[in-house]
This record gives structure tokens, C-alpha cells and sequence, in this order.
């Protein structure tokens, strides 16, 4: 296993190497197997969270296929369940496959967030939030206060970036007319609207090697364009729908054009934004 915050959990050194090392370190259990179609959809996502992470929790996988006293033990009735285990004590747990985002905040909850963002100097030079653990900060000040519509608007902004739309979408729903004009609402919303229309598209790796073997893979373009605006990734979502203006402007009765104008709308750097319109603006002369 390639991914050195993740290792295969044993019977015989289960003690020293997640009950002992949790003392040190939080150790996220996966009980799954080979078996298992939610396991196999949720392995990969928590994989990469153990990278991203780099450190700040270790995982920990437990085939309860080959360890099956392991997962007597823990009474695991399902699979995948997850444990989280800190100070060498069981803290936190459940059975089921969440999705990214919900994982993440998952782990804020129990303050455990990236290596990188545990140091001081990242406070100091104004790093932005981990917006997982601003979804959790925020829950609590809902709580405490569940009047103010400016918190729920933060919330909702919050939700927005960890691809929490559904919940996002409710709150945005409920906001007082004023705020529900907000400029940051009106591009969440077109986000949201982008998210959705590319929830069934193929990954963004997929599609970048069809582009690879066919760059004149319009549709190809289309949506790797899309599913980077939805991801986040805001320059290279919009480069790759001014490759497909450049490339084919006509293509569905002009369709390029209408998707570079309406990415705009979910930009929130507008100096992005007025850099990538004059690149459209120089390609129509």
C-alpha cells in the first residue's frame, strides 16, 4: 500500500499498532471486504482523505473476512463500519459509506483536520478555512443562535464548498428575500445548478484521457469543463471551456459561448473572471 497513513490492521499487532498508536495519533477504522460494493466506493475516499491529511489520523483496514475474531471483537454487524479510535479509547463510530464531504466534517467534528492547517504560521498568513470545519463551526452557532439568518447564510456558503448542495439548496431556500439577493447566494445557486448538471458525468481523470487520445472530443471538453467549475477548481473549468469556444464555437448551435457566459456567474474572482472574458472576446476577432 502505497499511502503511508494507511495500513492493513492484524489480530496479533492490533494493540500495538491502533490501540497504542491512537494514543499518539486518532486511528480511523475500516471494517470491509472484498465482497462489498459500498466498501469498495468508500475505500478509495478514505484513502485519499488519509493523504490529504497527511498524518493528522491514520486508517487502518480490518478485511473482516480474514480477520473475522478482529471483527467479533468490535461486534460488526455490517459492512463498511467505521471506528474512530483516540486515546486509545473507541470515540466515535458508525456503519454505512458516507460521501467526501460528509466524512470531512466528520473528522472536524472530532478536530481533526490537515497536518498543514494544525500550524500556527498558516493563521498567521491568513490561510482561508477548511470549509468541512466551518461547516461544523458554524452548526454550533446556528444552534446558539437560531434567529440569525446571516449565520445560515454563512452555513448555506459553507455547504455550498464541501458539495453539500441538498442542505445548501434548503437553507438558501428559507432566507429572508433580502439575503436570498445576496451576491454570493445568486452564485452558489449557479454552482449548484452547474453540480447538477454533471452529477452523472464521468470522472474528471476519465475525461481528460479522452481528451488526451481525441482532443477534438467536444462533449469531452464540455464536461471536464463543468466538472472542474464544480469541484472548485475555477481556472482550469474555465480554460478547458475556452479550448472548446476556440476549438468549435458552433458546436450545438453555439453552446461554448453560452456555457463561458454562464460559468462567469459562478465565479466569485473577478479578475479571473475579466481576464477569461477577454481571452473570449480576442478569439471572436
Amino acid at each position: 500500500m502505497s499511502n503511508a497513513h494507511v495500513f492493513d490492521a492484524k489480530l496479533d499487532s492490533f494493540e500495538q499498532d491502533v490501540i497504542e498508536k491512537s494514543k499518539q495519533t486518532p486511528v480511523l477504522v475500516d471494517f470491509w471486504a472484498e465482497w462489498c460494493g459500498p466498501c469498495k466506493q468508500v475505500g478509495p475516499i478514505l484513502e485519499k482523505l488519509a493523504a490529504d491529511y497527511r498524518g493528522a489520523f491514520v486508517l487502518a483496514k480490518v478485511d473482516v473476512d480474514k480477520d473475522q475474531q478482529l471483527a467479533g471483537y468490535f461486534q460488526i454487524k455490517s459492512i463498511p463500519t467505521l471506528m474512530l479510535l483516540k486515546d486509545g479509547k473507541i470515540v466515535d463510530g458508525f456503519p454505512g459509506a458516507l460521501p467526501e464531504a460528509q466524512l470531512r466534517e466528520f473528522l472536524s467534528h472530532h478536530q481533526i483536520v490537515p497536518a498543514a492547517e494544525q500550524e500556527p504560521a498558516e493563521a498567521e498568513t491568513g490561510t482561508a478555512a477548511d470549509p468541512h470545519a466551518e461547516v461544523v463551526r458554524l452548526r454550533h452557532a446556528v444552534q446558539e443562535a437560531p434567529a440569525d439568518d446571516n449565520l445560515k447564510l454563512e452555513l448555506a456558503l459553507a455547504l455550498t464548498a464541501t458539495g453539500a448542495y441538498a442542505e445548501a439548496t434548503a437553507l438558501f431556500d428559507a432566507l429572508s428575500a433580502n439575503l436570498a439577493l445576496d451576491p454570493r447566494v445568486v452564485k452558489a445557486r449557479a454552482r449548484i445548478d452547474l453540480a447538477e448538471r454533471v452529477k452523472e458525468a464521468p470522472p474528471v481523470e476519465v475525461l481528460q484521457a479522452a481528451i488526451a487520445g481525441n482532443p477534438d472530443d467536444f462533449e469531452a471538453h464540455r464536461l471536464l469543463g463543468l466538472q472542474l467549475l464544480a469541484r472548485g477548481d475555477e481556472e482550469a473549468g474555465l480554460a478547458q471551456l475556452l479550448e472548446l469556444f476556440r476549438l468549435n464555437r458552433g458546436y450545438q448551435d453555439g453552446l461554448p459561448r453560452k456555457l463561458l457566459i454562464e460559468a462567469f456567474d459562478t465565479v466569485a474572482d473577478e479578475d479571473l473572471v475579466r481576464r477569461y472574458r477577454r481571452r473570449m472576446a480576442s478569439l471572436l476577432n
